[in-house]
């Protein structure tokens, strides 16, 4: 048997979980060391999850421009035009093929 102290399984905090325990920070509602103890999980990672969603929120908004479209739109558009031009593909093939297929047709 082993003497040394079992380590305690990490514990992962859901996406909603880390958005409500940061407000709750942010709103002054409670403490990084009261955030821990209710969450179960140490400190350091509550310590960690302000720092990564004031840097995230930083990030997002020095890229956002009010009144102008965001990248997220323009990925979005931008996958749509190349599946239209997919599509487009396909149906001219489709149309060759057809005529071809109705062109050795022998008639009626």
């Amino acid at each position: 048997m082993s003497t040394e102290p079992s380590r305690k399984k990490k514990r992962l905090l859901a996406p909603q979980e880390k958005y409500e325990i940061w407000m709750q920070l942010v709103r002054g509602e409670t403490t990084v060391s009261e955030a821990a103890e209710r969450a179960r999980v140490d400190r350091a990672t509550v310590a960690k999850l302000k720092t990564v969603a004031r840097e995230g929120a930083l990030e997002a908004l020095a890229a956002s421009r009010p009144g102008r479209r965001g990248k997220q739109r323009d990925i979005e558009l931008e996958e749509a035009r190349a599946e239209a031009e997919r599509l487009r593909t396909a149906l001219a093939e489709m149309a060759v093929r057809l005529t071809l297929a109705e062109g050795k047709e022998p008639w009626g």
